[in-house]
Parts: C-alpha cells; structure tokens; sequence
C-alpha cells in the first residue's frame, strides 16, 4: 500500500472509526551508515529522503533494506516501482 494511501486510510479511519494508522506502519529505519560501502540518499516522487543502494562492508542485510538488487546491493526504496533501477533490477524482496 502507497505512504498516500495509506495517510487516507488513517485519517478515514481517524474521523470514522477512531482507528489509527498503525495498520500501514512499516518498517523505515535508516541503516547503519558504518556498515554500507556508500552513503547518498535521493528525493522519491513521494518527496521522502531515500538511502541509495549499497553493498554492507559484512554482506549482511542492513536494517531498513527492502530489497536485494541483482548486483548485490541492498535497496531501501519505500514503493516498488523503480526499485534496483540501475543495479540490474530486483534479486528478491525483504519483508
């Protein structure tokens, strides 16, 4: 489910039926910027702050991976689409 849909849903929810938006919550964390071989981050269409794809100096997955790209990096991507452009596309997706 997208960041948008997910804020409509909470606030329905919110307004309609006092829930909050902890069903959509997932897991963002930033990785451990010691671990990782690079260390940029760029803007997503959403307009949120998104870790670039790196390698870990151990080859362990970092906290906030989303995906394993084909070149052995791990993404950090909040949304599927585009995710390990440029890194050979996605090897496999993480929780």
């Amino acid at each position: 489910m997208s960041p948008h849909a997910c804020a409509r849903l909470a606030l329905a929810g919110a307004v309609l039926l006092g829930l909050s938006g902890a069903a959509c919550a997932r897991d963002v964390r930033e990785p451990d910027e010691s671990t990782l071989d690079r260390h940029g981050h760029y803007r997503s269409r959403d307009g949120s702050e998104v870790h670039r794809p790196a390698k870990t100096r151990d080859g362990g997955k970092p906290a906030g991976a989303t995906a394993k790209c084909r070149d052995d990096t791990w993404s950090f991507s909040h949304t599927r689409r585009g995710t390990c452009s440029g890194h050979g596309g996605v090897a496999r997706w993480e929780g």
